[in-house]
């Protein structure tokens, strides 16, 4: 990353929410262990101090920096009944003219809204908002069911935790899945959520002692290597496959065996960035069997072949290898 792509403003003034502000920050401003060359520049952008919630906060700069930013992120928007300073519509407009990249976590989406960045666009936000920023903004192709939308230089997530999803997708864009599952480790959080999830589940929280997953993950990714069916899951978690699959659904969003594939893909992603093993070896290592199933399972997924996806990794980060197991 040069200076500009690596400089992230956080778009700050009053009425902002502190959560998805302090996740950013906390995904973005420092460098996990083991993570060596630039890290992102992460300044506080905002017209003068600003008031969140209980909470009082000095900005670094004014909101005229983020023209200067190569990404900028607008945290949740807290009320969205009223509409944002025009200032920061304005501020958050030119800067992705002058050519930032620009997030919305939560309801902040209602600012890249109101600045004409979402028109024609599909975009989200938290569920429970989803039908009022349709119905404001009729422009925008909302989709209240995934957890965040990635249009390239324009990206909105669904409220809270998908806020910090949306971070990890940035730090994996921008470095690979090996540094942004260093970052998922230091924050202890699961590395890797797909954007198309759904962001709300009907069904009930288990109560803290029912939790049939919770051993199964790291069951599975330990013995990522081998052909593991739903069959096998099912007798390590003790219940039977259709059980197991509703869970699944609940937990995750997906299918066990979508789940497991996704798991696979990321760990291929790993070992392309950060060893110089072949085709045929990173297969083997990932449980895809053979070199030509990688290739395509690999090739729907990510949107390239393996071997492209290391030569342009290798060419955006200079070759610079991170060990995926440093925590």
């Amino acid at each position: 990353m040069d200076h500009r792509d690596h400089a992230v403003a956080l778009a700050v003034t009053d009425g902002m929410l502190h959560f998805e502000l302090s996740v950013a920050y906390e995904a973005l401003a420092a460098a996990p262990d083991g993570v060596t060359g630039p890290w992102y520049d992460v300044a506080l952008c905002g017209p003068a101090p600003v008031r969140f919630g209980r909470f009082r906060l000095e900005p670094d700069h004014g909101l005229d920096r983020l023209r200067r930013a190569g990404t900028v992120i607008v945290p949740g928007w807290a009320d969205v009944d009223a509409a944002p300073p025009a200032e920061l519509v304005d501020a958050v407009r030119a800067a992705h003219a002058a050519g930032a990249r620009v997030a919305s976590l939560c309801t902040g989406a209602f600012v890249l809204a109101a600045a004409g960045l979402l028109d024609g666009r599909r975009a989200t936000t938290h569920w429970a908002h989803t039908g009022v920023l349709a119905a404001r903004h009729p422009a925008v192709a909302v989709d209240p069911d995934v957890l965040y939308v990635d249009n390239g230089s324009v990206l909105t997530s669904a409220g809270k935790a998908a806020a910090l999803d949306l971070c990890l997708h940035l730090v994996r864009r921008d470095r690979g899945s090996a540094v942004a599952n260093a970052v998922a480790r230091r924050l202890v959080v699961p590395p890797h959520r797909d954007g198309g999830q759904a962001q709300f589940v009907a069904a009930p929280v288990p109560a803290t002692d029912d939790r049939p997953l919770a051993a199964l993950f790291p069951w599975v990714l330990e013995r990522i290597d081998r052909p593991l069916t739903v069959g096998d899951l099912a007798r390590q978690a003790r219940m039977s496959s259709r059980n197991l699959t509703r869970h699944f659904r609940t937990a995750t969003g997906a299918t066990p065996l979508q789940w497991l594939l996704t798991q696979r893909i990321r760990r291929a992603q790993e070992l392309l960035e950060t060893t110089d093993r072949g085709i045929d070896a990173i297969a083997a290592a990932t449980g895809m069997g053979t070199a030509t199933t990688l290739r395509r399972h690999f090739q729907r997924t990510v949107g390239v072949p393996p071997a492209t996806y290391r030569r342009t990794f290798r060419a955006r980060h200079g070759d610079r290898a991170v060990d995926p197991h440093v925590a």
